[in-house]
């Protein structure tokens, strides 16, 4: 397996990846979504745009298993999106995709990558606290949307949040 920096030509292959991705990020709310990768083709290209790092693990049959996308914001590391495919998984990609922000942190004189995070997102929770990763740093806060239903609550310090 070979992590490497993504390039145009990925656009098809990292597309199914993050219409993926985009699916299970609803389904952590309860929204069933549809596969979009048409959609997420557009994505893809606005991080190229935008000179987002995006890493790839590459399979030595050149079969994307999973991505990483970094946004740098004035020195600061954030990752965006990590994905493994499911099939995948608990085989360390996540580790060698992550470590490539870590590393970029680092030539930036940083200490850490920054990391927004769905609350009941228990995997990456997980993942992120493995690494050392503890720390809160930002809440989120807004009103419910129209016809939105909340089924859980969080309590952060002395507050309690729906969601």
């Amino acid at each position: 397996m070979n992590i490497r920096l993504a390039n145009l030509n990925d656009k098809e292959k990292i597309a199914i990846l993050i219409a993926q991705f985009r699916v299970d990020l609803k389904e952590l709310k309860g929204i069933k979504s549809k596969f979009n990768v048409e959609q997420s083709k557009e994505e893809f290209e606005e991080y190229i745009e935008a000179n987002y790092p995006i890493f790839v693990a590459e399979e030595n049959n050149k079969e994307l298993l999973g991505y990483l996308v970094c946004r740098i914001d004035n020195g600061t590391v954030w990752a965006e999106s990590l994905f493994v495919s499911h099939d995948v998984r608990r085989n360390g990609i996540a580790s060698k995709l992550y470590k490539k922000a870590e590393d970029i942190a680092k030539e930036l004189g940083e200490s850490t990558v920054y990391n927004w995070i769905h609350p009941n997102n228990d995997k990456v929770i997980k993942f992120l606290s493995k690494k050392g990763y503890n720390v809160l740093n930002l809440i989120e806060i807004r009103k419910p949307w129209d016809n939105e239903i909340l089924t859980k609550t969080i309590t952060v310090g002395n507050y309690e949040y729906n969601y």
